[in-house]
């Protein structure tokens, strides 16, 4: 095994620096619960994250969200990856998709889940996910913030969802992350059922039914306990034992709803169809309420249990809703989460826009909302600063940027940040922004996903919230789908700028997206990720940093451009295909 992975997260910095950092703390830090809701959209909840409210927020049920946020700050610009894979790879390593190169869905090992393309090969992406240690192949190593919370004195509790490494990978078990207490966490990211009748995707005899069966819930096998109810249960099981062991707690309650397939909470479905819903949506909404009833119960138990004054919650979702199929969606497809466009697997807005909300009492100002922006890595070295975890050692470096200030209205960390969004890849289902897709959101502006695929993502600086407004001002015909290629290429030098990359993105480096690799360290084969100790100190929360911005362009542009590019926007330039110049008829997001 390689040493230089252990020593910081063992042996030396971490460890040491976090149990001095945990006698040097106030006996009573914080408690901390990481609420996160699998593909749940910006508006699947009765509270307005919009200026106004929609039809969403009208049928839809979540009290609980809503009592969170009495207490807390609402986020209205948190964003994630559009897909689940890549958001959990970056919350659990604090780095970016475009560094992690996680960037589809994983389950398999050794095994792509992407749809054949019939004229684009997709580049070569670590499927097997994230690990903390090296020997698999097509991997990224990472220190994991939990492994530093329980180094530095913390019970770590994991509830549900994981999906961060592939069958048969070390990431594929919450342990290996850090995580004392696993309930029900492998490494699919779906579920084969959430009915006890159905043992949760088991046969009678214990064998599951498919890959995404979930395990670890045997004494609910029979029953008519839906998986979202007895995950609950489990979880204040945990943390009854938890109370005991006179240490703060990290609770990761990572639920699979909203995930498909949309069984029927019939705790909540009559509601839903006297609404007049449909049974897909009275079903979809069931599994909504099932969720919002879970965040009730944790916070009812820290009340009851003297713990809600010491406890930070965090609420998010890491993707946008489910808008792309008519199996299991009804109305118009990509208007589910309506006013954004599109949603899961898309990098509009309405596929990685997320719900968010943040309460700590005593110190961030209940009922508030906040406008600022963010990204899911930031989740890293955000809750290490809440756990008082200041100095610290990683193999990576860390792409995050605490959002505290936000909280503590001490300062403004989006303040001239870029944001970037990667998915060179063929998730599955079509639609706007899906699919071969990169986006960037630079200073003030929101994102816009590229017309045709293989495309540069495109900025817009007006005042339009939901970031599509100006889609349909510059969309253009599938006929200038050849001009619009030559204007991307156009385009390159002040995105290359804009990143802070102008003139040291070198040709080659651009090239290096073809192998799946580049000359900053990205690895997609085991032995060539080469882990450096990177030390992180207590943060000056600035928004941005030009290294970080150059070496995410990179990462992100040879994904995008697997070939040399002519930046004197003079010689012609065309996307690889497996039959030459590709003449796929261009998409936008209206």
């Amino acid at each position: 095994m390689d040493k230089r992975i252990l020593l910081p997260l063992v042996i030396l910095p971490a460890f040491q620096t976090g149990n001095m950092q945990a006698a040097d703390q106030p006996a009573k830090r914080p408690n901390i619960i990481l609420f996160m809701v699998d593909d749940m959209g910006w508006e699947d909840t009765s509270l307005p994250f919009w200026t106004e409210k929609t039809h969403y927020n009208e049928v839809y049920e979540t009290p609980n969200m809503e009592r969170l946020a009495r207490q807390g700050v609402m986020f209205t610009q948190a964003y994630a990856s559009s897909i689940s894979s890549p958001s959990r790879c970056s919350l659990i390593t604090g780095t970016n998709a475009a560094r992690h190169r996680v960037t589809n869905w994983t389950l398999q090992k050794d095994k792509t889940t992407d749809r054949k393309d019939s004229l684009l090969d997709i580049p070569d992406w670590n499927y097997n996910g994230v690990s903390q240690v090296t020997g698999t192949n097509n991997t990224f190593v990472g220190t994991s913030f939990v492994q530093l919370l329980k180094n530095s004195g913390y019970h770590t509790i994991h509830c549900g969802k994981a999906h961060f490494g592939a069958i048969d990978t070390p990431g594929e078990d919450p342990h290996h992350w850090g995580f004392e207490v696993n309930i029900a966490g492998h490494a699919a990211g779906g579920l084969a059922s959430y009915l006890g009748e159905e043992n949760y995707g088991h046969t009678k005899d214990g064998k599951p039914t498919s890959l995404m069966s979930i395990p670890g819930l045997e004494k609910y096998w029979g029953t008519e306990t839906f998986a979202t109810e007895a995950l609950t249960l489990e979880a204040i099981k945990a943390l009854d034992k938890a109370k005991k062991y006179n240490q703060p707690f990290y609770l990761y309650m990572s639920h699979y709803a909203i995930h498909i397939p949309l069984n029927k909470d019939m705790r909540f479905y009559e509601k839903y169809k006297k609404k007049g819903m449909t049974d897909h949506e009275a079903a979809y909404a069931t599994l909504i309420e099932g969720m919002d009833k879970s965040l009730g119960d944790l916070m009812d138990w820290l009340e009851k249990n003297g713990e809600a004054d010491n406890t930070i919650i965090l609420f998010m979702s890491d993707n946008g809703g489910l808008a792309s199929t008519s199996e299991w969606r009804d109305g118009p497809l990509y208007t589910q989460n309506y006013p954004l466009l599109s949603g899961k697997g898309s990098l509009c807005e309405g596929g990685i826009r997320e719900p968010m909300i943040v309460s700590w009492p005593g110190v961030a100002q209940p009922n508030t909302r906040c406008d600022k922006y963010l990204l899911i890595e930031d989740f890293y070295p955000t809750i290490l600063e809440m756990a008082g975890v200041k100095d610290y050692e990683t193999v990576q470096p860390i792409d995050g940027i605490s959002f505290v200030p936000l909280l503590t209205g001490t300062g403004d960390p989006s303040k001239g940040r870029s944001l970037f969004w990667n998915m060179p890849n063929n998730w599955g289902n079509d639609g706007p922004g899906i699919n071969f897709n990169c986006a960037v959101r630079n200073g003030g502006s929101t994102p816009r996903a590229p017309g045709e695929q293989g495309g540069v993502a495109q900025h817009h600086d007006d005042d339009d919230p939901q970031g599509n407004a100006a889609d349909e001002e510059h969309a253009e015909d599938a006929g200038d789908h050849e001009d619009a290629i030559h204007r991307r290429i156009e385009d390159l030098p002040q995105l290359r700028h804009r990143v802070g990359a102008a003139g040291q993105l070198s040709i080659d480096e651009v090239a290096g997206g073809s192998s799946g690799k580049d000359k900053r360290g990205s690895q997609v084969e085991a032995g060539q990720q080469k882990p450096q100790v990177h030390r992180h100190e207590a943060q000056a929360h600035e928004g941005d940093d030009v290294g970080r911005r150059e070496d995410l362009a990179c990462h992100l542009l040879g994904d995008l451009f697997p070939i040399s590019l002519p930046f004197d926007h003079e010689a012609s330039c065309s996307f690889p295909t497996k039959t030459g110049p590709s003449t796929r008829v261009r998409r936008t997001c209206r």
